[in-house]
């Protein structure tokens, strides 16, 4: 999404796009080609490909392809079209020369199976993109599907991974799909209609965590639009389950019953449920239009997890993730308290700009647990990876 974002939200951005649809992507990738081209433990990849599938109580052999949903998918897809960015490039400038490639607006941007390609016009896509992705495709024993896949401008618009990419008055806005909106209620639907019987505790339990999912996943984008009106249609189908539960109350018995008012906000759908501890507490439905909008942070793209030289990077981009969300504080706080609020490389009290840092480095393995984090200054925490120093963490008192 940010890499798309780069490439086509400028005035002088590549304009076109070619909207790939791979046709039974998982069901023809070519075990052959796998086995002879990608770089891992042979004989493991061999019984990953050819362990079968068990359907209905019966086992089938798998010939070809691998099994969509399967543990190992996501890593054969990414492995089977490795090199597709870096093949194009190489392609046009060995046609037509470094300069007239670069001014060509040539991007690849993929997800799995998933991709699109841009350029600066329709013609170069049509006729010379296209043959080549067919004969890089053919290699590894895939197609592209013709009746799905297309060019577009960005003008008019396409969809992606569940958002939308569409200029207006030539300004990208990257929003939440209608069919993925489609999809998303209609699955709200089923889940009230399905639950016609049940408390009003169990129904927001299982609403919730729907909720929660779905608005994390389209919160970097502009969705507030969106967010709203999911959250009032879904209102209007809790009224209708209400009503339908009781159909000789009073309206405003039901409002009173089901809704409520929490702080500054009028008609929460909410009850009162016990905690894990047994306390009672005010269970309530999520508002998906309370969800604050925040734009992806962006990994730079010669980033390497397994390269101890980019674990100061990675620590970097993980706080800076992590301050976004309140349970980064309840941490930093039991690790201020743990460490006496003192640094373990200076000795020196902490502030509010100390950064985490990890005893066993992410690259080696290292978890997002408490007990291999500490709290650093910031020059103590350049000065432990400049100088490679090694950090123990403090007994708690």
């Amino acid at each position: 999404m940010s890499q798309l974002f780069v490439k086509m939200a400028r005035k002088i951005s590549a304009g076109w796009v070619l909207d790939a649809d791979i046709e039974g992507f998982f069901d023809n990738i070519n075990h052959k080609w796998l086995l002879e081209h990608v770089c891992m433990d042979k004989l493991i990849l061999k019984r990953w490909l050819k362990c079968g599938v068990i359907d209905k109580a019966g086992l089938a052999a798998t010939v070809a392809g691998t099994p969509q949903g399967g543990v190992i998918s996501p890593a054969l897809a990414n492995w089977t079209l490795n090199g597709l960015e870096a093949g194009l490039t190489e392609h046009f400038i060995g046609k037509w020369g470094t300069v007239r490639t670069n001014k060509l607006k040539l991007g690849v941007i993929r997800y799995a199976d998933d991709f699109v390609i841009t350029a600066d016009s329709k013609e170069l896509l049509e006729n010379e993109v296209v043959p080549w992705l067919e004969s890089f495709l053919a290699e590894r024993g895939l197609r592209l599907s013709r009746s799905k896949t297309r060019v577009v401008h960005i003008d008019d618009g396409f969809d992606f991974l569940g958002w939308n990419f569409r200029k207006y008055s030539g300004k990208l806005l990257i929003k939440p799909s209608k069919k993925n909106v489609k999809a998303f209620y209609d699955e709200l639907r089923r889940v009230v209609r399905s639950m016609a019987t049940a408390t009003q505790e169990d129904l927001i339990r299982a609403l919730n965590p729907k909720l929660m999912g779905w608005t994390a996943y389209h919160s970097p984008v502009v969705a507030k639009e969106t967010f709203s009106r999911i959250d009032a249609l879904l209102y209007w189908r809790l009224v209708r389950w209400a009503k339908r539960r009781h159909p000789r109350k009073k309206k405003d018995d039901i409002r009173k019953k089901y809704w409520r008012t929490v702080e500054d906000r009028n008609w929460v759908f909410a009850v009162n449920a016990a905690k894990k501890d047994g306390a009672e507490d005010v269970l309530e439905l999520y508002s998906l239009s309370s969800t604050p909008i925040l734009r992806h942070l962006k990994i730079k793209g010669e980033f390497n997890p397994y390269d101890p030289k980019d674990e100061a990077y990675l620590e970097e981009t993980l706080q800076t993730r992590m301050k976004r969300k309140a349970v980064f504080f309840k941490r930093w706080a039991r690790l201020y308290l743990d460490q006496q609020g003192k640094c373990p490389v200076c000795g020196f009290e902490l502030t509010e700009e100390a950064d985490v840092h990890h005893i066993v480095y992410k690259v080696n393995g290292g978890s997002e647990a408490l007990s291999n984090k500490v709290l650093v200054h910031p020059t103590c925490h350049r000065q432990i990876h400049s100088l490679g120093l090694k950090v123990v963490k403090p007994a708690p008192v």
